[in-house]
């Protein structure tokens, strides 16, 4: 008997899947599990239309017989998961063989989870349901990352691949390394690997660090996830944009945020006035100015704040 789905009106769908499979029998019983659970079914008998199909499509979940003539489940996830349009969709592997090195394949190629035959659809329909769930949550993330203009980006160092960028982050590595969409730099990865080993012996990383024109990026490693890919976040630094901040920030003018800039870099107020050709009493009467406005007493207390601001500004 169908599922029943209340808050589903005719012509809804609770998501897109796309079978693979080259016999009949099997995507005809699934089909059939899906399209009664509501889901939207694709359907390919081969390695170069799944393919096809998941690039046209954008399935929310792909079901991929393992093996297949010509080109097998396997080669197909390796693609799907090289492409940036489709390396995001789960990959649930369908296969007769348990032995553990297949198991192991169907991961190696980038594969989220896998059921064995013959096919069980209530089990199917668990696992895609878990997946898209997982999936959505995901998106949702990384829609919430992109509308505050972060810059992140998800590497799978296992296939040193660039498994998910913001479209800031993207841009950035274009400027910085320009590396083509949806590529690892080699320098990105070497560094990612040295900041792991550091962490694993209790050190701590030191930032990727790369200049370009008067332009600084500095990328820090965030989180590991439970898809075993690695979060890093991009910054871009440079003088003239970290004053702008303070002057749209703080309410303060030019060259109040220019004195409140090199003071947070460290500097006296006597070499604050060489850099801005200045007075130190100049630039003390700049800073008593600056105080009033941050509403504190003291230079350090101004840092703190400066400083505070700059964590917490995505781009700079």
């Amino acid at each position: 008997m169908p599922e029943h789905h209340p808050d589903k009106t005719a012509g809804d769908t609770i998501g897109t899947v796309l079978i693979v499979d080259d016999i009949p029998e099997n995507l005809s019983l699934l089909h059939d599990a899906l399209d009664e659970a509501g889901y939207k079914v694709l359907v390919a008998t081969n390695g170069e239309s799944a393919i096809q199909r998941a690039r046209q499509g954008a399935p929310h979940v792909i079901l991929l017989d393992a093996m297949m003539p010509g080109m097998d489940g396997f080669e197909v996830c390796r693609r799907l998961k090289a492409d940036y349009t489709t390396q995001q969709i789960p990959i649930i592997f369908m296969t007769g063989l348990t032995e553990s090195q297949h198991v192991v394949a169907a991961f190696d190629a980038g594969g989220t989870d896998y059921v064995t035959k013959p096919i069980k659809p209530p089990e199917v329909l668990a696992r895609i349901s878990a997946h898209l769930q997982r999936a959505r949550a995901t998106s949702q993330a990384r829609t919430a990352l992109d509308a505050f203009g972060q810059a992140t980006v998800a590497i799978n160092l296992h296939n040193k691949t660039l498994t998910w960028q913001t479209p800031l982050a993207r841009q950035m590595l274009r400027e910085f390394f320009d590396a083509p969409d949806g590529i690892a730099p080699a320098q990105l990865l070497e560094w990612l690997h040295n900041t792991i080993d550091a962490r694993a012996a209790g050190n701590t990383p030191t930032p990727l660090q790369k200049m370009h024109n008067d332009k600084r990026l500095i990328v820090t490693l965030s989180a590991h996830t439970d898809e075993g890919e690695w979060l890093l976040m991009l910054r871009e630094e440079s003088d003239a944009a970290q004053i702008e901040i303070l002057i749209s920030t703080f309410k303060l003018t030019q060259r109040e945020a220019e004195v409140l800039y090199w003071v947070a870099k460290g500097k006296t107020s006597r070499d604050i006035g060489d850099i801005l050709g200045s007075s130190p009493r100049t630039v003390n009467k700049h800073l008593e100015h600056i105080f009033a406005k941050l509403g504190v007493e003291t230079r350090t207390a101004a840092v703190a704040m400066t400083m505070e601001k700059f964590r917490t500004v995505p781009s700079l």
